[in-house]
């Protein structure tokens, strides 16, 4: 199977997964503002896995990065609060 066939399986894995994870990183997020690479080491999920689905998140209003990357070149992300 070729590179670009194998990533792009990978990538099918990884949207089906979405709604559980959202779910998941939503009531991370509830108990305070986190990285990418905290809710991976606490998701036991690949960083690039987590970034999919907070990104989709953040495309939906869901989460919002707050204020500058830090010193490790990350931003911190939150759940976006609901009127």
């Amino acid at each position: 199977m070729s590179e670009s066939r194998t990533q792009l399986r990978d990538m099918l894995d990884i949207a089906q997964d979405e709604m559980v994870m959202r779910d998941r990183i939503a009531d991370l997020l509830e108990q305070g503002p986190k990285t990418i690479p905290e809710l991976a080491e606490i998701l036991g999920c690949p960083s690039r896995e987590v970034m999919v689905w907070l990104f989709g998140m953040r495309r939906y209003g869901l989460v919002e990065g707050i204020g500058r990357a830090g010193a490790d070149g990350y931003f911190q992300y939150e759940l976006m609060k609901r009127p």
